[in-house]
């Protein structure tokens, strides 16, 4: 027995709004290596030793850049599996949700390695709860559609 899954044209949305969240992951990488090198902060030593970023200026951005690559991982679960389950019923919603949460991510990446911070969220990056909830309340409700049609 075969079966198949059919793409609207419209889930183009979807792998772009994904794809973009590759990218700020690949950017925040280099960021985060960019740091460690201007530190000295060897591997694997994940973060700066708080005595050191006390010391130091680079210290303290490669644990703020560090941190902020850290953040959007753990994100990451939430923002997959919401886009693709709300993406089942509104594929643009969930592509454009995406792809704004993931400029939120740059946004925030570009406060936190400020060195200071509460700028994290000061220079767009409380943006990205929008798109989140949006997500998250896009899911709920294509779940429970899904279910009430079962």
């Amino acid at each position: 027995m075969s079966s198949s899954i059919v793409f609207p044209p419209s889930f183009g949305y979807v792998a772009a709004g994904l794809v973009s969240t590759a990218w700020v992951l690949g950017w925040q990488a280099l960021v985060v290596g960019g740091h460690r090198k201007k530190s000295g902060i060897k591997y694997p030593q994940l973060y700066a030793e708080k005595a050191e970023a006390d010391a130091s200026k680079e210290a303290l951005l490669f644990n703020c850049a560090q941190r902020a690559h850290q953040n959007t991982i753990e994100h990451m679960p939430i923002i997959i599996v919401t886009t693709l389950i709300t993406s089942m019923r509104h594929p643009v919603l969930a592509g454009y949700a995406s792809g704004l949460w993931a400029l939120s991510r740059v946004l925030y990446t570009l406060g936190y390695t400020t060195g200071d911070p509460v700028k994290r969220n000061t220079r767009g990056g409380i943006l990205g709860e929008l798109p989140l909830f949006v997500l998250l309340l896009g899911s709920t409700y294509t779940a429970f559609d899904l279910l009430r049609s079962a």
